[in-house]
């Protein structure tokens, strides 16, 4: 018996999509804002927490591209279509984030080791990283609901929050400049966010070499889903089985399924494929399944595992 709980909502629904779409405009927004800011202002901080800002909205970009290239039909040529292209936007994505990380960390460094250098206007600097604090909070809260059920909106809910965390701390900074004067503070923060964003970058990288590696898809259970297929009436064998994605949220499947010769006599092997397909569609959410159906007794391929 299969009981299958409701796939969680993807980048693909329509209001995951108005959500983060109305997150990347505010992100978007108060990281341009915050470039200005570090412009007139002198502040490094501030334009590290741009950069951690770029993290989330480069990202918000790539997944609502993607979407709508993954909605371009596949072609005799490209035929899984076109959801690769998120892919190859994350690598780029990962690279400029490291290198940002990096310049942000060896200017933060050169602050520190010559402080007097730099005057940072501590009074802007606190009113655009406030703005930026709201914003932060405005966005976690369009996504609160919705990041409990869809894993996508839920990878932007948390980068949100750590974009709330970066605002704090240039917040921090910029009271201690207007309070004491030191400036140094700023570095300290600048080198607080970078540190932010490194692991992101190294994450997101590991991500992307997993895709083109044709990985399993993290958290795909390859054991679970062959008990799952075992279990339905007549299935006597799994084997070949491969998981891998496509890109993000778009994981594919194969494998061959012995089953008693009197299943196909009785021409149920069409049910069975179709509820097989269900199976991982609704409880694992594979959208794209393929399986072979062959009868136990022809199958001399010892079952082995993906």
């Amino acid at each position: 018996m299969h009981d299958h709980a409701p796939a969680a909502g993807g980048i693909r629904s329509a209001s995951s999509r108005r959500l983060l779409a109305i997150s990347l405009s505010l992100t978007a927004t108060v990281m341009v804002v915050q470039v200005v800011g570090a412009i007139l202002t002198g502040s490094l901080a501030l334009l590290a927490d741009a950069a951690h800002m770029f993290t989330d909205a480069s990202a918000l970009v790539i997944a609502l591209i993607a979407a709508t290239v993954a909605a371009r039909p596949a072609d005799d040529r490209r035929t899984f279509g076109y959801q690769r292209a998120e892919v190859f936007g994350a690598l780029i994505n990962a690279l400029i984030l490291i290198a940002l990380a990096a310049w942000v960390a060896v200017e933060g460094i050169g602050r520190l080791v010559n402080p007097g250098e730099i005057e940072v206007a501590g009074g802007l600097m606190l009113v655009v990283a406030v703005v930026g604090l709201f914003a932060n909070a405005v966005s976690m809260w369009l996504l609160s609901r919705a990041q409990r059920t869809s894993i996508n909106v839920r990878g932007a809910y948390l980068e949100v929050m750590g974009d709330l965390i970066g605002s704090a701390a240039v917040i921090v900074a910029a009271i201690v400049i207007l309070v004491t004067g030191w400036m140094p503070a700023d570095a300290i923060a600048s080198l607080f966010i970078a540190a932010m964003i490194i692991p992101r970058a190294i994450t997101l990288l590991r991500e992307v070499f997993s895709v083109l590696a044709e990985s399993a898809p993290k958290g795909t259970a390859v054991s679970d889903i062959r008990t799952h297929l075992l279990g339905y009436a007549g299935v006597v064998g799994v084997h070949d089985v491969h998981v891998w994605q496509l890109t993000r949220g778009a994981p594919v499947f194969t494998a061959h399924v012995s089953v008693e010769p009197q299943l196909l006599a009785d021409g149920r092997s069409t049910q069975l494929l179709s509820d097989m397909q269900a199976c991982l569609a609704d409880h694992f959410d594979v959208e794209h399944s393929t399986f072979q159906i062959e009868p136990a007794e022809q199958s001399d391929c010892a079952p082995h595992h993906a």
